[in-house]
């Protein structure tokens, strides 16, 4: 299991004892299971809790259970070639950095540029007139209210899709367990009144703060795709209206809202934020809901 393999490394490369306590869990185990009796005399207390809490060691049926014991052995293997390449390595260089392609950077150039249309005119009629080719006999055989819903269903899909499919989860999970451990580790030695630790504590998060590039770069990544396909749907909405003062292409009846009544679409309900916006977001949201409950898609990383 690749996250066994990534916390034995993660692990191993914050503290260096944790690999000896690793070592000794593997000797003692017999057919894969081992108690902290069998182990007391080598390990820490802390050492073996840390083991259970990162999930290395699972319940058992006698005692613990090393969850994937080849893992385990690759992973201190993989962390020893680690630390003879480099010994004053962080534990972020594990995780290798996602790699933008030239396709993301040209979508991110474009959405950067799509976004001129909510305030330029020339670009939202440019692109509101282009997507009514695709989108303009829709609303004339549906009431707009409809049109909004088929048009949240379909960025909700594409959305869960994206994130799924170019946000590593397991790169993420893997993040966070750096950050959490770091913070667990500091709050131990604060607890101790360990200052050498503090100290070694602290210049390993300044190190880890490439690590928070590499997360913002991997949520991101989707986010660019995602943005890049959602403008232009929201540019045709706004041109369909006829907000900032543009001419209506769009037949709009009122729509009855929760709480609010019955309310025009360029009527704003929620502050200054229109009718059209909230009814948009409220359908996208549900929609995403069941869509990622459909396909059983998560897009929320985990370290256990």
């Amino acid at each position: 299991m690749a996250r066994v393999e990534s916390r034995v490394r993660s692990l191993v490369s914050n503290n260096s004892e944790m690999e000896r306590a690793i070592e000794v869990v593997l000797d003692r185990s017999e057919n894969g299971e081992v108690r902290w009796v069998d182990v007391r005399d080598d390990l820490s207390s802390g050492q073996w809790g840390r083991l259970i809490e990162q999930g290395i060691l699972v319940d058992g049926e006698e005692g613990f259970r090393i969850q994937d014991p080849d893992a385990v052995r690759a992973g201190l293997n993989g962390s020893a070639d680690s630390s003879s390449s480099s010994s004053s390595s962080s534990s972020g260089d594990d995780i290798e950095t996602t790699t933008w392609s030239k396709w993301d950077k040209g979508a991110a150039v474009v959405t950067v540029g799509l976004f001129l249309g909510y305030s330029v005119a020339a670009v939202r009629n440019v692109v509101g007139g282009a997507f009514d080719v695709f989108l303009g006999p829709l609303a004339e055989m549906l009431p707009f209210y409809a049109v909004v819903m088929i048009l949240a269903m379909g960025t909700g899909l594409y959305s869960t899709i994206l994130q799924a499919n170019l946000m590593d989860m397991d790169k993420m999970g893997q993040y966070q367990a750096r950050m959490k451990d770091l913070q667990d580790r500091r709050k131990e030695a604060q607890e101790n009144d360990d200052d050498a630790a503090l100290e070694a504590i602290q210049e390993e998060q300044m190190e880890a703060m490439g690590e928070q590039m590499g997360m913002f770069k991997e949520q991101f990544r989707p986010m660019v795709w995602i943005m890049f396909l959602t403008i232009p749907v929201f540019l045709w909405m706004y041109w369909a209206i006829g907000i900032g003062g543009g001419t209506q292409h769009v037949t709009l009846q009122n729509i009855v809202i929760p709480l609010a009544g019955e309310v025009s679409w360029k009527e704003g309900i929620v502050g200054p934020i229109q009718t059209w916006i909230v009814w948009y977001f409220l359908c996208s949201m549900a929609f995403s809901q069941i869509i990622r409950k459909g396909l059983n898609i998560s897009t929320t990383p985990s370290t256990s």
